[in-house]
């Protein structure tokens, strides 16, 4: 006999299946155009849907990678692997039914070599985009089912995932457990794209959006001196101080906060608040220095250099700000798509490729409420 899970997911597949795709061209028809898109999916997508980071000997799938996969299939016009990327989330991650349960954050080989479930902690940072891909995907493909699981999703992040911080308001915690830590609150600074929290504003009016946008750019003020974002932080006494467990350091996690501010619509009344609070990678590159891979927020001083996707996620934030020269320079320092498929699969560093070139290309943009704009559409 069928469990509630299998049943919950065949109605959610019947319904899906059952709203016809009014307007946009069917899965067959679409525009797999995308190069680097197709690069990723050939190597690390498997048959059924899972994003496999192959450089961990776990082979893992995380949240974040499904999340990720769920948006490039959504701008590149493919319902199809859409679905396919969707259903393995919501069996695997989700225990069937991703409307009343938020994904585990990781999934891959254990140490007896079978495999599953490995931290079942959800992440909100793959929360927020996946509610974004669910609202964004059922909207522009005209498939309400979609948009219900993204509702759905958004309200159970406010009931896990979002705390009152006293003398702030509004934060989002990087998941549902082990982020309060006697009087520190730990939060991560790149967990926040505003776009996200725009669009989540406009279909949630009663919700803690707005606030948490602006609350977003106040961290990003207080935690970033010399103008470099850190990776993680926390929330002592009524001010943003160090992260007690990772330190003042920015990098693999902070260079999303220079992709995200680069992504938001120029008309978002935070815009310039945010880019001024992350100067400090635009003062660097002006200098004709690279992006360092690490950086010590406190101090500004860095080390070593980020790797091309770095480079890829600095495009948007330059072009956002006007330096055409700058951005090309860094674009043509890319490696092809022909490059990417001949060397070995660099999940994380394709990722920000895939959002940095992407949007450098005109693939989507965001518009002020957070809506997506793709170029199919």
């Amino acid at each position: 006999m069928a469990n509630s899970a299998d049943l919950t997911r065949r109605a959610l597949l019947q319904a899906m299946a059952a709203v016809p795709f009014l307007g946009v061209l069917p899965a067959a028809c679409a525009d797999t155009g995308w190069p680097e898109w197709r690069v990723l999916v050939d190597s690390s997508l498997s048959a059924d849907g899972r994003m496999i980071d192959r450089s961990q000997d776990d082979l893992r799938s995380t949240s974040e990678g499904q999340s990720y996969a769920l948006f490039f299939a959504l701008v590149d016009n493919d319902q199809a692997l859409f679905d396919r990327i969707l259903a393995w989330t919501v069996d695997n991650l989700a225990a069937g039914d991703m409307g009343k349960r938020l994904p585990a954050w990781l999934w891959g080989r254990d140490s007896k070599g079978g495999w599953g479930v490995l931290d079942d902690n959800p992440a909100a940072d793959s929360d927020l985009w996946l509610a974004y891909g669910l609202l964004e995907g059922g909207r522009l493909w005209r498939r309400p089912a979609l948009e219900r699981i993204g509702q759905d999703m958004l309200a159970h992040v406010r009931r896990t995932e979002i705390v009152d911080l006293p003398g702030l308001g509004p934060m989002l915690l990087p998941g549902p457990h082990g982020f309060v830590e006697d009087d520190a609150t730990r939060v991560n600074p790149c967990y926040l794209p505003l776009p996200l929290l725009r669009r989540f504003a406009a279909v949630d009016g009663a919700g803690p959006w707005a606030a948490l946008a602006v609350n977003t750019v106040e961290l990003l003020r207080q935690t970033a001196p010399h103008g470099f974002a850190p990776d993680w932080a926390a929330w002592r006494d009524g001010a943003f101080v160090v992260d007690p467990v990772r330190g003042a350091t920015g990098s693999y996690d902070a260079i999303r906060c220079y992709l995200w501010a680069g992504l938001l619509s120029p008309r978002d009344p935070l815009f310039r608040a945010q880019m001024q609070a992350l100067q400090g990678p635009l003062r660097r590159l002006r200098d004709g220095a690279p992006m360092w891979e690490k950086i010590d927020t406190r101090s500004g001083a860095g080390e070593g250099e980020g790797g091309y996707g770095f480079r890829a996620a600095l495009v948007p934030y330059l072009l956002a700000q006007g330096e055409r020269t700058l951005a090309q320079t860094l674009q043509s320092s890319l490696p092809t798509h022909e490059q990417q498929r001949r060397d070995a699969p660099a999940y994380y560093a394709q990722m920000l490729t895939l959002f940095g070139r992407g949007w450098a290309e005109g693939r989507y943009r965001f518009a002020v409420d957070g809506r997506l704009r793709p170029r199919w559409h």
